[in-house]
């Protein structure tokens, strides 16, 4: 490449860099939000983050394009390749993340002020942690950082650990409370989506640890799951 084209393949990066970095903010705060309307039974924030996805999709559908037009223009090859499909990848799973949001926010007019199962106190944690992971991993990608990369990847045990213990305690709260399944199946369903957070941003982190090293990410250890072990 020329010098010209260099400095220009730079300015594509980093504009490319920045479009992820706005869409992975907006999916985080639609998981806070998400989970304060949850807290807080709050329909009409809940309605604000249903809404606010389609701000997300925009920006897919703009950094697709922008992706694209790179490959078309600069003929990016080996590093620079390899971030460019990297990124091709992390802001469909961002998309994915952001419907994970919209998804429990749709859930909360469905459960009442009333409820008080116990795994509603541990879904701020557990989202908390999977927010976290999502911001770690775009930080990694921003940065080339396949260290932080590994470190998100190594908090996934965590995430679904917090969705085991609450399905086995949703589980024996229905078998005692049948009047609750309809409820229960619901904050469980929230759960359920929180850990497909946590999953997808290890996504993040594998596709970011390829693109920095050129090598496969370390198989990771995942927790058990609930449904495998009452099968078995």
């Amino acid at each position: 490449m020329t010098d010209h084209t260099l400095k220009a393949f730079d300015e594509d990066i980093g504009e490319l860099r920045a479009l992820i970095a706005e869409m992975g903010g907006r999916a985080e705060a639609a998981i806070d939000d998400a989970l304060a309307a949850l807290s807080r039974r709050d329909n009409v924030l809940a309605e604000k983050v249903v809404g606010g996805d389609k701000a997300i999709d925009e920006l897919e559908t703009l950094l697709e394009k922008k992706v694209v037009e790179i490959i078309a223009l600069r003929g990016p090859l080996a590093d620079d390749l390899r971030e460019i499909i990297a990124a091709l990848k992390i802001v469909g799973v961002v998309e994915r993340i952001g419907d994970y949001a919209k998804n429990i926010a749709k859930r909360v007019p469905l459960i009442s002020h009333r409820t008080s199962a116990e795994p509603l106190a541990l879904l701020p944690a557990m989202g908390q942690i999977a927010r976290e992971m999502v911001k770690d991993a775009l930080d990694a990608f921003a940065a080339r950082d396949a260290v932080k990369a590994l470190k998100v990847m190594e908090r996934d045990r965590a995430v679904d650990d917090f969705y085991n213990s609450i399905f086995r305690t949703m589980v024996t709260f229905m078998m005692e409370n049948p009047k609750t399944i309809s409820e229960s199946a619901h904050i469980l369903f929230i759960a359920k989506n929180l850990e497909r957070v946590g999953d997808h941003a290890t996504n993040i982190a594998e596709m970011v640890y390829y693109a920095a090293t050129g090598a496969h990410a370390p198989e990771r250890e995942r927790g058990s799951d609930p449904l495998k072990e009452q099968e078995g």
